[in-house]
């Protein structure tokens, strides 16, 4: 039963609550948080595969139709539903930029608490478009300065492609790192049976990915890696786990280097992430362009897997040294195969159980995103 007295937040995500990384973390921290104390509703593009579990936990999801060319309409909906639906403590915004102007109207609508999130580094992709965009953003950043309470980030990187690189002289932006929920790294492995399951052979050597299938993910450059994965070693299989509008063109890569047989595509919105980690996969690799903190490289050290990952990937992701290691994009798919086979033949000296240790006594347990976070939200 939720409190009438309890602090009422309202979450604003672009698109929808499906199983990306700031998703399913906002899934972790709603599941985590004093739902008595604390009341978390949603505002959405689109229906999403958690909308049922949302509102289960006692939250609304409301969309307002994300209207790229005609914003004054998304604004005028969102400043009816700060009015219609009760006064809200808090609104915090996952826009990227256009958390500017959402919380500039959440400023016009007297909401005390407005907190922008910087979850990615788009700086790369930002010095690549127009004047326009440029414009757009001084405009963002000049509003988020004027209206923001505070500023929360999921990595270094995250907080100077929103905040600019003299983000930690302002005391209101700060870095909150994402938490991931241990439990379900917990369980007993059973290699067997998952991979039956799949249809990978029990003593293949699996190399796995999480991520949907977009530009940022470079899912190209890992083909490529499998691809070289695959003259070295016959029993090599990859395992990617993820959905998106670039997979046709990735699966008819994979029938181009001739190792369709050597890939899995196991399909996305997957509630069992951690348990394909933990019993199916036996190293990691992660060769995106850019990104905040990307949640799958935390799960991925929580399995205890050996984790190769792309340098333009934050320093903040490594939190277990022994498991991880870094390599620059302009190095060819064969020194990026070469270093996963490195890791099978001589297994990291760590095991899976103090990994996950080291993991719960971090700021990367979602216990910690929680507490961290109730605090903002009490003012």
């Amino acid at each position: 039963m939720i409190d009438d007295n309890s602090i009422r937040i309202l979450q604003v995500v672009g698109r929808n609550m499906s199983r990306g990384g700031l998703e399913t973390w906002l899934m972790h921290v709603l599941r985590g948080i004093d739902r008595e104390r604390f009341r978390m509703d949603f505002v959405v593009e689109s229906e999403g595969i958690y909308d049922e579990e949302i509102r289960a936990l006692g939250s609304k999801i409301v969309q307002n139709p994300y209207h790229r060319r005609r914003p004054l309409i998304w604004g005028r909906n969102f400043s009816e539903i700060l009015r219609d639906r009760g006064f809200y403590d808090v609104v915090h915004s996952n826009y990227h930029f256009y958390s500017g102007y959402v919380l500039r109207l959440a400023k016009r609508a007297n909401v005390p608490i407005r907190i922008a999130h910087s979850h990615n580094d788009f700086s790369q992709v930002d010095k690549e478009r127009g004047l326009l965009w440029n414009v757009y953003a001084k405009l963002m950043r000049n509003w988020l300065d004027h209206n923001a309470t505070v500023g929360l980030a999921a990595s270094r990187e995250a907080a100077a492609a929103l905040y600019g690189a003299n983000w930690q002289s302002n005391p209101r932006w700060h870095l909150l790192y994402y938490g991931i929920d241990l439990e379900p790294f917990k369980v007993d492995a059973d290699p067997a049976a998952v991979r039956a399951e799949l249809g990978i052979a029990r003593d293949a050597f699996v190399v796995g990915h999480v991520g949907r299938f977009d530009e940022q993910k470079n899912h190209g450059f890992l083909v490529d890696i499998a691809a070289e994965l695959t003259q070295r070693v016959p029993k090599v299989h990859l395992l990617l786990i993820g959905d998106g509008v670039l997979r046709p063109a990735i699966e008819h890569r994979v029938m181009q280097a001739g190792i369709a047989d050597k890939v899995t595509f196991a399909g996305g919105e997957r509630p069992d992430v951690a348990r394909l980690m933990l019993s199916a996969m036996d190293a990691f690799v992660l060769p995106s362009l850019y990104e905040g903190l990307p949640l799958v490289g935390l799960e991925a050290q929580a399995a205890g897997l050996p984790f190769v990952m792309s340098d333009a990937i934050s320093e903040e992701a490594v939190v277990i040294p022994a498991l991880v290691r870094r390599l620059s994009l302009s190095r060819p798919a064969s020194l990026w195969a070469e270093t996963i086979l490195a890791a099978r033949n001589f297994p990291p000296p760590i095991t899976q159980k103090n990994a996950l240790q080291l993991l719960e006594a971090s700021d990367f347990s979602i216990a910690s995103s929680v507490r961290k976070l109730s605090g903002i939200y009490a003012g």
